[in-house]
C-alpha cells in the first residue's frame, strides 16, 4: 500500500488495511522517502470543514465536519492501523518491486499539498504498469484510480486501456467542491486537486474526465446505473457502506483489477480486493 508523505484518505487506507488484516494478509507500506505517512488531518478531525472553523473558541465546533469527516469505523481503524508496527517502518517508493507482493492497493486522498506527487510519481507508476502486466491484483479508489490511468505502458497507452473503471465521479467531486467552497471559504479548492485551467471546460480535470479520457471509450467509466434499485444510497452521499451493509457501496471489478469511488465504498471495496488475493 504506497501513501503519500501527507494528505492520503484515512478510510480509504485504514479501512482496507483492516479488512485485509482481518483476513491474515500483511500489509506492507511505502512512501516518497521511507517515513510515516500521515493521513489527511481534516479528514480525521472534521475540522476546518465549518465557516467558523478559523475562529479560534468555536474551531472545535463541528456541524459539516462531522458529516464528511472519516466516520467512526474508519477512525478507529485509522487508530489501529497507524500503532501498527509495518504501518511505522515504510519503504520507499523507489524501493518497490512488483513482484515482491501478492497485489497492490491504491488509496486517494484530494488534498493537493501531498496528493500530487503520489499522483505524478514515476516510480509508483512503473510500479502499476508492472502489476497490470504481471496480472497481478490491483485495486484502487478514489484519486488512487487517478494515480492507474496515469501509469503508461511501453506502448504510450494507459493500463486502463481496454479496461472498465469508476472512479470518484465528476458529481461528486463538484459537490465537495461547492460545500468547501462554503465552510472552507478560506481554501475554496480544497477538495479540487486539479483545477482547471483557463480555457478548459467545468471538470476537465476532474478524476472522472482525466480517467475516461485514459480508456478505450467513455462508457468504459462505469457508474451507478439509473435503474440500479439502489441508486439513491450508492449516489447521495448520504450513506456509508459497513462490513454487513454494501448496500450503499459501488465497486467495479475488471479480472484482477478493482475500483471504487469513495471513502464511502471502503469495507466493500476492500473485500473486493482481498478475494483477489491468494488466500492466507
Amino acid at each position: 500500500m504506497p501513501l503519500p508523505r501527507q494528505d492520503f484518505d484515512p478510510s480509504e487506507a485504514a479501512v482496507t488495511w483492516s479488512v485485509l488484516t482481518g483476513r491474515g494478509h500483511r500489509v506492507s507500506f511505502a512512501t516518497p522517502d521511507a517515513r510515516v505517512a500521515e493521513a489527511d488531518e481534516i479528514m480525521v478531525t472534521g475540522r476546518g470543514l465549518d465557516i467558523w472553523s478559523r475562529v479560534p473558541a468555536l474551531g472545535r465546533v463541528r456541524v459539516l465536519g462531522a458529516v464528511l469527516r472519516a466516520d467512526a469505523r474508519a477512525r478507529a481503524a485509522h487508530g489501529a492501523m497507524v500503532a501498527d508496527p509495518g504501518y511505522r517502518s515504510p519503504r520507499s517508493w523507489s524501493e518497490v518491486s512488483a513482484g515482491e507482493f501478492d497485489g497492490l492497493v491504491l488509496p486517494g486522498g484530494h488534498r493537493a499539498r501531498g496528493m500530487r506527487e503520489y499522483l505524478e510519481s514515476p516510480d509508483l507508476q512503473r510500479v502499476v504498469v508492472d502489476c497490470f502486466a504481471a496480472d497481478r491484483p490491483v485495486g484502487a479508489i478514489c484519486h488512487g484510480v487517478l494515480l492507474v490511468a496515469r501509469s503508461v505502458t511501453p506502448a504510450g497507452t494507459s493500463v486502463l486501456l481496454g479496461r472498465r473503471t469508476t472512479a470518484l465521479t465528476w458529481k461528486q467531486e463538484r459537490t465537495a467542491s461547492r460545500i468547501a467552497r462554503i465552510g472552507r471559504w478560506w481554501d475554496p479548492l480544497y477538495y479540487r486537486t486539479y483545477p482547471e485551467q483557463p480555457g478548459q471546460p467545468a471538470g476537465f480535470m476532474s478524476v472522472e474526465h482525466e480517467v475516461t479520457r485514459a480508456l478505450s471509450h467513455p462508457n468504459d467509466f462505469v457508474d451507478v446505473p439509473h435503474a440500479d434499485p439502489h441508486r439513491w444510497a450508492k449516489t447521495s452521499g448520504m450513506r456509508r457502506d459497513s462490513p454487513t451493509d454494501g448496500t450503499p457501496a459501488w465497486v467495479v471489478r475488471d479480472g484482477n483489477y478493482v475500483s471504487a469511488r469513495w471513502p464511502g465504498d471502503a469495507h466493500t471495496f476492500a473485500a473486493a480486493f482481498a478475494d483477489l488475493l491468494p488466500p492466507t
